[in-house]
């Protein structure tokens, strides 16, 4: 995951891959596949506890990232995984987390004339994230929004009716709201298809744009607390991820890590 013009690399975390990289470096590489029509097309992950658990040594979606013939960066998001990225390294690295980066990376579409899609979340969100891109940013091609229905996900025929109409439209960046690891598995199998340059698996991104979830306050971040201010306020949610799966990779993230 480095080359010579993109200083990125990859360590492994809790028996998992996971690109370490500045925000600058990330922002580099999707404006790449914008300008750059030979570029390969550019998957991005988010990396926190949860996917640690799913993508883990032994498990049904191990080796996921390294068998897929596309290119993934799977980024750091979350205090555990980014302070153990900092000790198997010996310097910081930041968070980069979805709904942080979408923002940068929607300015970026708007700069290079990409246009932006929507896969997942509430059948309303669409409009109202084209709303807010057409407030924030102006002239960015918002050009649609797709919520497939949880049975359509596992019919080929469904998806390849989608990533179809996708590229009817002329989609560049292709911005996925489902769980995971449904939304990685959507990309791999269909973002090519829907002819998009790059694709990413920002979970409820679009949804904290909108302001349908809110972050945690600065504070709490900065003292790697966000999962306790999360459970506080979802505790149905985020119960059993944070208290019973949550420690278990922990110790997992803590014991099998090196660069």
């Amino acid at each position: 995951m480095s080359s010579p013009d993109r200083p990125i690399r990859r360590i492994t975390l809790g028996g998992v891959g996971v690109d370490i990289a500045e925000r600058a470096d990330v922002v580099e590489s999707v404006r790449t596949r914008f300008v750059d029509r030979e570029a390969p097309l550019l998957l991005v992950a988010s990396a926190n506890l949860q996917h640690l658990g799913l993508y883990r040594p032994g498990g049904d979606s191990e080796h996921f990232f390294d068998r897929s013939v596309h290119e993934w960066l799977v980024l750091i998001d979350g205090s555990p995984i980014a302070r153990q990225a900092g000790r198997v390294t010996g310097r910081p690295w930041p968070r980069l987390a979805g709904a942080d980066l979408l923002p940068d990376l929607l300015d970026v579409a708007r700069g290079a004339d990409a246009s932006v899609a929507l896969v997942g979340g509430a059948p309303d969100l669409g409009g109202r994230l084209a709303e807010v891109c057409a407030r924030r940013w102006p002239g960015l091609r918002f050009v649609g929004h797709w919520c497939p229905a949880r049975a359509e996900l596992t019919d080929p025929a469904a998806m390849r009716a989608i990533a179809d109409a996708m590229r009817t439209v002329g989609t560049d960046l292709v911005v996925v709201g489902l769980p995971k690891p449904i939304s990685e598995r959507w990309l791999d199998a269909w973002a090519e298809v829907a002819g998009a340059r790059v694709g990413l698996a920002f979970g409820a991104a679009a949804d904290f744009l909108v302001g349908d979830q809110t972050r945690a306050p600065e504070w709490v971040s900065r003292r790697g607390t966000e999962w306790l201010w999360r459970l506080a306020h979802d505790p149905k949610r985020f119960a059993r991820r944070y208290l019973v799966e949550g420690p278990g990779e922990y110790l997992r993230l803590r014991r099998d890590s090196h660069s």
